[in-house]
């Protein structure tokens, strides 16, 4: 049963539903693997389930760029809330950030 990662990611609040996160994560990534076996995409976008990045250097390079360009739009001086959810929404970006 495929996990609304949006959704599950509105309830990162500490270590262990960061894990959830990270474990649902890797597992649409899977997931994806698996349907684009039977499925091929078009090389030129996403695949079925939006992954942009297919590899683990592209992935981090992706959520790495991500974190940057926002922490740029959006300066803050005060330290983020919930540093456990904005962990996960950089592994996020990953996922579709190119």
């Amino acid at each position: 049963m495929p996990v609304d990662l949006d959704e599950l990611l509105k309830n990162v609040n500490d270590e262990q539903s960061f894990i959830a996160f990270v474990q649902a994560l890797g597992c649409d990534f899977a997931r994806e693997r698996v349907l684009e076996r039977s499925t091929p995409s078009s090389p030129y976008g996403p695949g079925v389930l939006g992954w942009e990045n297919g590899s683990v250097d592209a992935f981090l390079d992706a959520a790495a760029a991500w974190a940057t360009a926002d922490s740029r739009s959006t300066p803050s001086s005060t330290p983020e809330p919930n540093v456990w959810q904005r962990c996960a929404e950089i592994l996020l970006a990953g996922k579709f950030y190119e």
